[in-house]
Order: C-alpha cells, then structure tokens, then sequence
C-alpha cells in the first residue's frame, strides 16, 4: 500500500571491507565489474590480468542483470554464476561476503538505471542471492574434495613406496602431513585417532596430545555422530572407496567449527586395510555466510522478521497439518499513514518506525506460537497457526493494534502510530495459501475504507463484491480499449407537459463476465485507478459525436446534451484544451452542451470559482450543478453558482414517494430550492423521479424538469429520434 523504506547496504571499500564515501553511482555493466574487481583483488590468489578479470566479472554481472528482468527465476543460470567464481580462484569467504554485500545494495538499481520501465519481480533479489550462494558452495565443496584427494593419493602414495624406499616416502609422508592447510588425521581401524598434524589442532583449538588417542566420533557434536559413524561404517566394510561428509564441532572456546570430513582407507600389499586417512577441511567462514544467505532469502533485510517466502512456507505447512479439521488465522496488518511520516520526516525515521512496530508485533504474536512477516512497505502479516476459533485471533488483533498505537520517540519525533487490519480466521480443509493471503488482504482494504485503526473480519459475501471490484479496476483500460462501454440517454421531459428539453448521456459498461453495469457501479474505481480522465474524455466525445448529427438531422429541434464529469476529471488541468478539441473535431457549437458537475468541484479552496468555469462559458456550454441536496447544502449556496440549471438529488426525494404522507422536511427543501432558483432565474431538474406520485408532487412544487423511470427509460443513441418524436 502505501510507503517505502531505504533497505540498502553500502558499497564496500575493496582494501578496508567496508563502507566507501568516495564511491560513484554506477552506470553500467562495466562499471560495476570494475568495482567487483577492486573488491575481490587481494582476498584471494586470482591468476587473471586486471582486464581480463573486468572481463569476465562484466560478463557475470550481464548474466545477474538479465535474472533481475526476466519473468522468471534462473536458478540454474546464477548458480552458474557462483560456480565460474570458484573456478576462476575468487574463492575465499571474504571475496564470497563483499561480493553478496555488493549483488544485494548496488545490482538492483543498476537494474533500474539501465532498464527504467521493466519492474524487477518482488523477492527476486533474495531468489538471486541464494541461488549464486548455492552455486558457489557447490564448487567449493567439489574443489575441496578435489584437493583433498589430491593430499590422500600424495599420502598413500607416500605409504605405499614405503617398502622399497623408506626413508625418502617418509620424509615425503612428513612433508605433506606437516605443510598441509587441511587437518590430517591417521586413524586406526578401531576409529582412535593415532597421529595428527599441526593444521588439526589449529581447527579444533585442541592440542595434539589431547586430540591423539581419541575417537574420531568425538570430534562432532551429537547430533553429526551417526552421519559420520555411518559413513566411516561404509568406508571400514568397503562399501564404498571413500567417504565426504560435513560434521560440527563445539570447541573448548565455545567457538562453532564446521568441517568437511572425508576418508580413505590404507591397505597393505596384500590388499587388507592397516588404518585410515582422514582430512578435515575448515569450511566455518563458508558455512556461516553460505547460512546468511539462505537467511536473507527467507527473511526481510530491514526488520529481521520473516518474508513472503519463508511466509508462504509456514502457510503450506500449516494448511496440510493434521487433522483435517484445524483452523488457522491470519491477520494482514497495514499502517496508517505511514507514506505521510515518511515523505516529511524522511526514510530514515520511516525504517526506524518499521523496526520498532515489527518488534512490538513479533514480541506479542511469538508469544502465541505465531509467525510475523513483512510482506515490503508498510504491510505485516500474523500467521496463526493453529487456533481454537475467530474469539483468540480477534484477541489477538486487539492487542496488535493497542499496541502499535503507543506512542514512540524517533529522531527526536514522537510518532503515534496506528494500523488496520484484515482478519480471516478458518478451517484448513480446502484452502491454499495464495487464496488465504487475497482473502486477509481484501478484508484489509474492507477496514481501510471504514477509517484508521479499525479491524474487519473476513465476510465471503462482502470480499467476493471487493473482489469484484478489483479485477473491474485492473480491466477497465482495457475494456477502454476492447470497445466495451457504450452510451445511452436518459430523457429530460418537463413535468408541464412531457416535452423533451435535454438528453442525459449516461456511460454503461457491457462487461464479458457481469453483464450489464450502470455509471454507479464503476465511475468511483475509475477515480480510484486514476482512469477517470480517459473513460470521461471517452464519454465526453462520444456525446458530442451524437449531439453534432442530430444538430445536421433536426436543426433547431436537436436536444441538449448534458454530460456529467467527475469532480477529478473536472479539475485535469488538461481538460479544457482536450475539451477544445473535441468540440473542434466533432464541430459541434458548444451551446448544445450542458456539463453536469460536483457542486464542489466548481469552486477552489478560497471559494472562487475555478478557471474552467469561466474558459467552458465563454466557449459557449453552460452548467448543471448535480447532485444538489446530497449532502444539504443551504439554499443560500445557489447564488454563488455559476450555473443554468442544479439538478436536485435522487437521494433528495426518496421519501417523496410516500403514498399518504410525504416527509414534510424534504417537501419544505425541495419548495425551497425551487422558489430561489426561479428567483435566480436558474431551472431546477428533478434526478431519479420513479413513480408517478413523485412527480405529480414535483409538478405541484413547479419543478421544471426530471429524469427517471417515470420520464422514460434510457435509449441507444439511434433510438433518440423515436422518443424526440413522441414527446414532440
């Protein structure tokens, strides 16, 4: 909805890894090459010229741009990407951390620099990010395995010349097992650990003497014990020539240390196994950073808290839980006002008020065994698991609310906060996760258009007529384009005698799936979607397309059009030029139109008249103030308008319809705005006149005019001349 939030890292300074305050934006593929470059120089041996290495990080950084655009996830193409790294030697973890720092804070708006008008798909950054750290770890692992085969062969090579050349095979053995990076272990069949070099006691942070005549299970945590037995079992009952498996340690300084362990068995010249080799590779820098990857593809960058995707696996875990009859809750929360906090106080007190309400919404749903979101903006979701029926998430909601509305001091503001929210609360059986998150949403909106800090739950019947209205809202240009609005004409016939004194052009839409929709079902959306201009430019030119031929047909006999706009599309600035224009091309004289308008919509804010009115009267047309009476304005108002005509409110006289007594109040009214227009030399039209007993009433009150069931019914433009002849 509304809102957004600065949630990038900065540029990293190649030499120091961190922030620098001389960098440029970047403009191009190449640019950023260039400073992929300065990054990754110096943390590993990379065997490239500096042109060759601008080179291929250009042709990488090609590849990532053409992931962010595409319609569709490339895991294969940036895994490849993390992959072609590791093979050019930019392998260490801190070349792997300043380049994901990079990719995350600069390729996005690179992207948007080079390609304005392509939008990159919400969630696609995380996506990108942990497909290239999974590729990167791939070709890690593979090379540690490669090179850890290389030290084993070298090892048992050393080994097994030991018969013909003792002495030089050991100084080679000791070579390699006291020059290794890895951690050599010899281990005898029974798992004890009988020789270790100096690289295992470094990894560990456990001295020889303590490491020798343990058991090499010792060395992982409980939980990594039964991999590594198993795998060592294979390696013992040749199952298998070798074993690779990733265990955890806990060493004595509480330090974390994850390795990649692999084994070899040694045989002697007759084939039967004497003891094993096992290498250990300290992969803790890679581990960590290749799980902060995975973190920041589950999770929101700016507030910790869960993303759309971690979400949305929460969600289908939820709804496919047993048994059948579970319920789960979600509450869709959405601040109020926050584009306003952020826009004059600026991004930065925006991203401290998302941190502290996300805190205030996580401590409270955690505490209930739920999961808190960020769905991007100003928008959080509550998944509630597992409830017990509507009374504890509508709880619960209550709660959210009070609690992000206590006041908050940022940046030496205090903020008081509120949001809204939409609740849905079911039975699993039958849902899905997509359906569920429309539903919060759409019951969000519901509570949006009832005021700030307001609640709704979910209601099929009221959601199904918002979805109805959503998908007319995304349609409408298009059905601009597809031809599928057309115009009829209400007849204005005086109440004196029946004589047709105007046309009412009035917009319909023939929509492929609800049939037949009158102005008030979609003219609000049109103003909401900001489509109103056109669909009101549309009607505009189609009526005066009409009311130019029957001026050539009928002459002095053709009737007056009267189209109503919008108070929006009556104050595009760009109106009256269009307007100009219309009447030009149609050559219609502009004294054949009366534009119907919003009382309001015909004064500025000190209460003077907006240039429009002045430019459309002297082009000719004339004003009919419409909708007068809905919302009681004072009858002293009808001097100040510059208009020839009001037309009073449907709404004005409903109760005028009642058969014996008719309400005395609007009676008085409607006397009222009749008697001063007369006096003002303005006619009054009678809006949404349906039975007779109105307007017999009406005609008694000397209105001049209405339109409605008991006037006529609408008609196609080539039915006009039919009702023009009847009510000659």
């Amino acid at each position: 909805m509304s809102g957004t939030s600065s949630e990038e890292s900065p540029v990293l300074d190649g030499e120091r890894g961190r922030a620098d305050p001389s960098a440029v934006e970047m403009t191009t593929a190449v640019d950023f090459a260039r400073q992929w470059a300065r990054l990754v120089i110096g943390t590993s041996y990379i065997p490239m010229a500096r042109p060759e290495l601008w080179k291929f990080l250009e042709e990488r950084t090609e590849r990532l741009l053409a992931v962010l655009w595409a319609e569709s996830h490339d895991d294969e193409g940036c895994a490849q990407v993390g992959a072609d790294l590791v093979r050019a030697h930019v392998l260490a973890p801190e070349a792997l951390r300043r380049t994901v720092r990079l990719l995350g804070s600069e390729l996005p708006g690179l992207a948007n620099r080079l390609a304005p008008d392509t939008t990159v798909v919400p969630g696609r950054l995380n996506e990108l990010l942990a497909s290239f750290g999974a590729g990167f770890e791939r070709a890690a692992q593979e090379r540690v395995l490669a090179e850890q085969g290389v030290i084993q062969q070298a090892v048992l090579n050393a080994r097994d010349a030991a018969e013909e050349a003792l002495r030089s095979s050991e100084e080679r053995f000791r070579a390699v097992f006291t020059s290794s990076a890895l951690g050599i272990a010899i281990v005898g069949l029974d798992g004890v650990l009988q020789d270790v070099n100096e690289s295992m006691t470094a990894i560990f942070g456990v001295p020889r003497a303590e490491l020798v005549g343990r058991d090499m299970l010792e060395l992982s945590d409980s939980r990594w014990v039964e991999v590594l037995r198993e795998a060592d079992s294979r390696l013992l009952d040749e199952s298998t020539e070798q074993f690779a498996v990733d265990t955890k340690f806990t060493a004595p300084d509480e330090r974390t240390v994850w390795t990649q362990v692999s084994g070899a068995l040694v045989k002697d010249s007759e084939g039967v196994p004497e003891y094993q080799v096992v290498l250990y590779a300290d992969i803790t820098d890679r581990y960590l950073l290749q799980e902060e990857l995975r973190r920041q593809a589950t999770h929101d960058p700016l507030t910790g808290l869960a993303n759309r995707t971690l979400l949305g696996t929460r969600m289908d875990e939820a709804l496919r839980a047993v048994p059948a009859d579970r319920r789960v809750g979600i509450c869709y929360l959405d601040l109020d006002g926050f584009k306003t906090i952020n826009d004059s106080l600026g991004h930065p007190i925006g991203d401290d008020l998302l941190r502290e309400v996300a805190n205030r919404v996580n401590a409270l749903a955690t505490g209930r065994g739920a999961l808190t979101a960020r769905m991007g903006g100003d928008e959080f979701v509550v998944l509630v698991p597992d409830t017990d029926g509507p009374a504890g998430v509508i709880h619960l909601v209550e709660r959210l609310l009070e609690e992000i509305h206590r006041p908050v001091r940022i940046g030496g503001h205090e903020l008081n906060a509120s949001a809204s929210a939409g609740v849905v609360e079911q039975s699993v059986t039958g849902l899905d996760a997509d359906h569920l998150l429309r539903e919060a949403d759409i019951t969000l909106y519901r509570a949006k258009d009832e005021g700030k800090a307001q609640w709704a739950m979910f209601d099929s019947e009221r959601n199904a007529a918002a979805r109805r209205r959503f998908r007319m809202s995304a349609t409408m240009p298009a059905a601009l384009d597809n031809h599928e609005f057309f115009v009829e004409y209400l007849p204005v016939r005086r109440l004196s005698d029946g004589g047709v004194v105007a046309l009412h052009a009035a917009v319909r839409w023939d929509h492929p799936e609800y049939g037949e929709l009158g102005a008030e079902d979609f003219v609000d959306l049109a103003e909401e979607t900001g489509v109103i201009a056109r669909l009101g430019d549309w009607l505009l030119r189609q009526a005066c397309e009409h009311a130019s031929r029957w001026v050539r047909e009928l002459g002095a006999d053709a009737p007056l059009v009267t189209v109503d706009l919008s108070e929006r599309h009556f104050r595009d600035p760009d109106l009256v030029s269009r307007f100009k224009g219309i009447l030009a091309e149609t050559r219609l004289p502009a004294e054949q139109l009366r534009l119907g308008v919003p009382e309001a919509a015909l004064f500025d804010e000190d209460n003077d008249p907006v240039d429009t009115v002045e430019i459309v009267r002297e082009l000719g047309a004339a004003f009919v103030v419409r909708d007068f009476g809905a919302r009681y304005t004072g009858v002293r108002r009808l001097r100040e308008l510059p208009a020839t005509s009001v037309r009073i409110s449907g709404e004005y006289l409903k109760r005028l319809s009642e058969p014996e007594h008719p309400d005395p109040l609007d009676e008085h009214l409607v006397s009222s705005v009749v008697s001063a227009a007369h006096l003002l030399g303005m006619a009054v039209i009678a809006d949404g006149v349906d039975t007779d007993l109105q307007g017999d009433r009406l005609r008694a009150m000397n209105v001049y005019a209405a339109q409605g069931q008991h006037v006529g019914e609408p008609v196609s433009a080539l039915e006009v001349a039919e009702i023009l002849g009847a009510g000659a």
